[in-house]
């Protein structure tokens, strides 16, 4: 299942686009935007595949807003212009629709977000054998091993890396984009802002895990799933 927002100011637009996609069982529209600023809140807060961005938009053009990301989904361009292909090509954008956009079109692009989606997928797998990640801090990419995270602390645009000898590692990127680095076979997310290694937890208590020490708060709408893992694990 893919999940996808639309992005675009005209409402004719936005309802053939959503038109398309009710058609697709496989594709879940998850909001329709009218703006880059409503769309940026959408794509911080839920977990966007798939963006259809319009680029002449008021306020914020749809190339300033793919700029202003960190870690954009995949994007198909949706526009009236032609000349804006060199500019999609330059933002490795997924597929460039042109205005007025056809069923058959728009299928074509779907096609390839699933092809990409598959692909990242392989990826990640594979990169679960491996024991560790590299992440990008104070100018340098510093290799941080599974086995030495305890957990991990967002803070607005930040992330904390707490590990083993209370090191850490601070870098410049979101939780839910560290979150899909991080294998989660070895990893769960507790909080909106706590990551930790479900190996490194010490005890539950009620609402709180305890990790080195630390008591670290349980989000209500993550609690079921750590429990799942917890009542896995009990004898």
């Amino acid at each position: 299942m893919i999940n996808a927002i639309i992005v675009d100011d005209e409402p004719l637009a936005l309802d053939v686009l959503e038109s398309y996609i009710e058609k697709l069982p496989n594709v879940n529209l998850v909001k329709r935007c009218s703006s880059a600023i409503e769309a940026f809140e959408v794509v911080k807060s839920e977990d966007i595949d798939l963006m259809f961005l319009d680029i002449q938009m008021p306020q914020m053009t749809g190339i300033e807003f793919l700029k202003s990301l960190q870690n954009p989904p995949l994007v198909v361009f949706t526009t009236a212009y032609s000349n804006y292909a060199l500019d999609g090509y330059e933002l490795n954008v997924l597929d460039y629709l042109l205005k007025p956009i056809s069923f058959e079109r728009f299928m074509l692009a779907v096609n390839k977000a699933f092809d990409q989606l598959e692909s990242n997928d392989a990826t990640v797998s594979a990169g679960e054998e491996k024991e560790f990640i590299f992440v990008k801090s104070d100018k340098k990419l510093i290799k941080v091993r599974y086995s030495d995270i305890l957990y991990v602390e967002g803070l607005k645009d930040y992330v904390i890396i707490r590990m083993k000898d209370s090191r850490r590692v601070i870098t410049l990127q979101t939780m839910k984009s560290l979150e899909s680095k991080l294998p989660a076979h070895l990893f769960q997310r507790i909080h909106r802002s706590y990551i930790v290694g479900i190996d490194k937890i010490e005890a539950v208590i009620g609402n709180m895990v305890e990790i080195n020490k630390k008591h670290l708060p349980i989000g209500k709408n993550y609690r079921e799933y750590l429990l799942d893992i917890v009542n896995k694990n009990r004898l």
